[in-house]
């Protein structure tokens, strides 16, 4: 049995895109008779501190569904000093840093960027090692985080960043990119470096769902996800406008923005949104089936991002309200998935949603088979995952 590694800063039971991820990579890969272990931070994500089952431990090991889950120490953090931000990262990069000179590693590791730190550490490492670095590169770091605003072009940390990136690009051996923007500009640094597309899609097996729609209630928009400054919800709650439409907004989730959002409805109730907290996956979904529309925000076009939510939902059947630019725009613009607001404008964004009131709900519980169909059809796991293990990738 092939043995493989895989190196994340997130993992069940964390919550989010990014734990999602790697664990379906997880376990496609041992259904593919591959013997994976993970190595993590102990959980902490996204509320920046450990979980109560790994409080007082310095390392953990588990299995998890027959992967091996090893769990290092970390000094947990997601407040927006980035002092702090910094020395959570460096504490995990520093414990996997001797983790990996220390233990033995397989020959075959994939290691999930970013954090661009931590990805630059365990390149440096195994590539002294010789190993086979498969690199899966999910966002564009720093690219990503000029856009965002959260790094002053040309400072000192932007170079340190460019170099970090461009090292790990160069000693990858091969890269799985969720975007063709991503492949795009991994090939305009080293043309010849060997790169695959890898989205992330979902587990269809995993949910069924049963909807359940009263057509005399109003459309029921929901967002469910992190609540941070990539997403923007607190601006999106701050600017949406619903009190002459037939539509509400939902919210699910936790994280930075999660007291300002809460504190927003509290005293403007007219709104129309209602926020229900954080909900474990399962739950999530049973609620859902009395839910029309999945939006999809970002605050602002972030090059080489493509919201795995599009490929979420599509798997369970929701059309998408998307407000998220690039790529992602695209897929659900070409794939008749649900409909476009452009990124950063609610001017756009409101005109979307009178469009949606007038369609009523249900057309819109006819366009869910549609968009069923063809999630089930293009956007499975199964057949991208045996594609990159015919192209010996792993």
């Amino acid at each position: 049995m092939n043995k493989i590694l895989i190196i994340s800063n997130y993992y069940p039971p964390e919550k989010g895109a990014a734990a999602n991820r790697i664990e379906q990579l997880a376990l496609k890969l041992h259904q593919n008779n591959y013997k994976v272990t993970v190595l993590c931070p102990l959980g902490n994500y996204p509320k920046g501190e450990l979980f109560p089952e790994y409080k007082g431990k310095f390392s953990v090991t588990e299995n998890l569904h027959d992967i091996t889950v090893k769990r290092l120490w970390i000094y947990p953090s997601v407040s927006k000093n980035i002092f702090k931000r910094t020395l959570s990262v460096l504490s995990f990069s520093g414990m996997l840093f001797f983790h990996l000179l220390c233990k033995k590693t397989p020959h075959k590791v994939v290691i999930q960027s970013p954090p661009l730190l931590l990805s630059f550490v365990s390149v440096l490492v195994l590539s002294l090692m010789r190993k086979k670095i498969i690199l899966n590169v999910s966002d564009l770091w720093p690219l990503a985080a000029i856009e965002l605003k959260a790094l002053k072009p040309g400072s000192f940390s932007h170079q340190i960043s460019l170099f970090l990136e461009r090292f790990i690009y160069l000693k990858a051996t091969l890269i799985l990119g969720q975007s063709y923007e991503i492949i795009s500009h991994i090939h305009s640094i080293f043309p010849e470096k060997k790169c695959h597309l890898y989205r992330n899609f979902p587990e269809h097996q995993t949910t069924e769902m049963h909807f359940a729609t009263n057509l005399n209630e109003p459309i029921k928009v929901f967002y469910a996800g992190l609540l941070g400054v990539a997403q923007g919800v607190f601006e999106l709650c701050q600017k949406i406008e619903l009190q002459n439409v037939n539509i509400e907004l939902h919210i699910f989730g936790d994280g930075a923005e999660k007291s300002q959002i809460e504190d927003l409805i509290r005293q403007n109730p007219q709104k129309k949104i209602f926020f229900h907290g954080m909900l474990d996956r399962h739950v999530l979904h049973e609620k859902l089936q009395f839910f029309d529309i999945a939006i999809v925000p970002l605050k602002t076009r972030i090059y080489g991002s493509v919201p795995s939510k599009i490929f979420e939902y599509g798997a369970l059947g929701f059309p998408v309200l998307y407000f998220g630019g690039g790529e992602g725009e695209t897929i659900v613009k070409e794939n008749n998935l649900g409909w476009i607001a452009e990124v950063g404008n609610f001017e756009s964004l409101n005109t979307a949603l009178i469009e949606i009131s007038k369609t009523g709900k249900e057309p819109i519980q006819m366009m869910k088979q549609k968009v069923l169909d063809y999630a089930e059809s293009h956007f499975n796991l199964d057949f991208q995952i045996k594609d990159l293990i015919n192209k010996e990738s792993f």
